[in-house]
């Protein structure tokens, strides 16, 4: 990881982080101008092509800084996908719970410099007028790129974003999430009015649209989708409020949801824009694969494996397919110690689009709402089950086999060849076949594991959803060095706010803490994240 001087000039304990230099964050929380459109559309594009690569933040160049301190270097970690090789501060940082100020920060700055500020551009040039879908589509970059900050952090400025440049307004995470539904009900309006029209637009939107290259159908399914993540998240804390949603988004009559991979959310890379993580995994060596999802995977003898995981080449080591536990790499440790343990495997290369959301994700939430007994889940939680899986295994292009009928297989134990004090027995017997007589519990574990698997390499959506359900069982974090802030048994939470609030927005930062419910640290839970 390259060093680097960060904008928000904090540094902690003299350890650098990793971004690259946008716009100067101190003059303006969100980032947002206004401007002129071209006659040829072409600021349409460049703010709609900015907020898509922002959801999950990628620059080109082969610089992929921001992603790893956006994403990699916690959710991706927390989540039991990855974890570094590299002993960064001397060892003390996120991958053992030692917060880091300057990495933390990443995320809240990329959701308004680089996906609000856009938007807001848009806004302010009167597309939300002019061409609907257009405005559509971005209202759904929006929700789509701001949920996830919102789950990073818990209360932000939304609302009033881009009202003011100082004193800017949290709005508790329950008004935030009213407003993602709203903003989804507008843009599913329009985008159904404009098909139903059968008019085009007068320019070429394809070429603006990374991900589904101007298909608005498309849009509408991923949107539909979209609500149906959104409203599982919070179903312990507002169960009536995500009943309806979940029933809404599957509503047929609403326009259907993502059902086969030619509708997976994934932006495209191309030019200097490359798959950050595989950048970071094959160019730099700081990330390798977590402990965690190696040991489901080798467990369960799953066919995807080599897609996901590369063998070790440790010369040390017999090839195989080995994790890193999380937490086990400290100031004692030397990158190289684990430079040669699995690496991401032959279903990744530069090119590879970058993930957000899948079909197989979309199945194994309807499975999460027939085991509620809602509407439309479209069939048994069984038979929504094995489609995510088998819609997975499509999507790696890998046979399945016997594995939908495998009722024997569990997890395997974790055992660190380069250090037996990192072993660790599994933390589940999960099996993989369904089972309809087995208890509730069980059931959802089933779902949840297998969702858990299928959405390798997102590790953020991962982490929302290991900390709403908590499965998948996870190995307890090796050396936790956070003074006693965060449990082993509970995990990282959520990351503390910028440090760059408290020095320009404190009076309201303070009011968003209190509607936090707890403190600024690693430990609180958010809104939605019930025992």
């Amino acid at each position: 990881m390259k060093r680097y001087y960060i904008i928000l000039a904090v540094l902690l304990f003299g350890a650098t982080a990793c971004t690259k230099n946008f716009e100067d964050y101190n003059t303006d929380n969100t980032g947002v101008s206004t401007g002129q459109l071209k006659p040829d559309f072409n600021d349409v594009g460049i703010y709609l092509l900015q907020a898509e690569r922002s959801i999950i933040n990628f620059s080109g160049g082969g610089d992929p800084n921001s992603y790893q301190v956006q994403q990699n270097l916690n959710a991706d970690m927390f989540s039991g996908y990855f974890m570094s090789p590299n002993p960064f501060n001397g060892g003390l940082n996120n991958t053992n719970y030692f917060m880091m100020t300057g990495w933390n920060g990443e995320a809240f700055k990329v959701g308004y410099l680089n996906i609000m500020s856009p938007i807001s551009k848009l806004r302010a040039n009167r597309i939300d007028t002019s061409f609907p879908a257009v405005w559509a589509v971005a209202q759904i970059v929006q929700v789509a790129g701001m949920s996830r900050v919102t789950d990073i952090y818990g209360p932000i400025p939304y609302s009033k974003a881009g009202s003011s440049k100082t004193d800017l307004a949290y709005d508790s995470q329950e008004e935030i999430y009213k407003r993602f539904f709203l903003e989804l009900d507008t843009a599913t309006a329009n985008l159904q009015t404009f098909i139903n029209s059968g008019k085009t637009l007068p320019f070429s939107f394809a070429k603006f649209d990374l991900v589904y290259g101007g298909s608005f159908t498309k849009w509408l399914q991923f949107a539909n989708s979209l609500r149906l993540r959104l409203a599982m998240h919070i179903v312990k804390a507002d169960a009536t409020t995500a009943q309806a949603q979940a029933e809404k988004a599957l509503n047929p009559s609403n326009g259907g949801v993502i059902t086969n991979n030619s509708g997976n959310m994934a932006v495209q890379v191309g030019g200097s824009f490359t798959n950050p993580l595989v950048y970071i995994d094959r160019n730099w060596g700081d990330t390798r694969i977590g402990a965690d999802i190696a040991c489901y995977l080798n467990g369960y003898n799953d066919p995807r494996i080599s897609a996901y995981l590369g063998k070790s080449t440790d010369k040390n080591i017999s090839s195989q397919y080995i994790g890193i536990r999380l937490g086990a790499v400290t100031s004692s440790n030397i990158k190289d110690d684990y430079i040669g343990y699995s690496a991401l495997g032959s279903g990744f290369s530069l090119a590879t689009p970058v993930q957000i959301m899948t079909a197989a994700e979309v199945y194994f939430l309807q499975a999460e709402v027939a085991l509620r007994g809602w509407a439309n889940a479209g069939g048994t939680a069984q038979e929504m089950y094995n489609q995510g899986i088998t819609t997975s295994m499509n999507q790696w292009n890998v046979a399945i086999g016997g594995y939908l009928s495998d009722a024997t297989s569990t997890p395997a134990d974790y055992v660190d060849p380069k250090n037996s004090d990192n072993n660790e027995v599994a933390q589940s017997a999960i099996t993989i076949a369904w089972d309809d007589a087995a208890l509730p519990a069980v059931k959802m574990e089933r779902v949840m594991t297998q969702k858990w698997i299928a959405m390798f390499p997102e590790g953020q959506e991962a982490w929302t959803e290991h900390r709403r359900t908590g499965y998948p069982k996870l190995f307890p974090v090796k050396h936790n060095q956070s003074s006693g802030v965060v449990s082993d048994a509970e995990g990282v939470r959520r990351l503390p706010y910028p440090q760059q609030e408290y020095n320009t927005n404190a009076t309201e930062l303070n009011k968003g803490i209190s509607l936090l419910g707890g403190a600024d640290n690693a430990a609180t839970r958010l809104w939605w994240d019930k025992n």
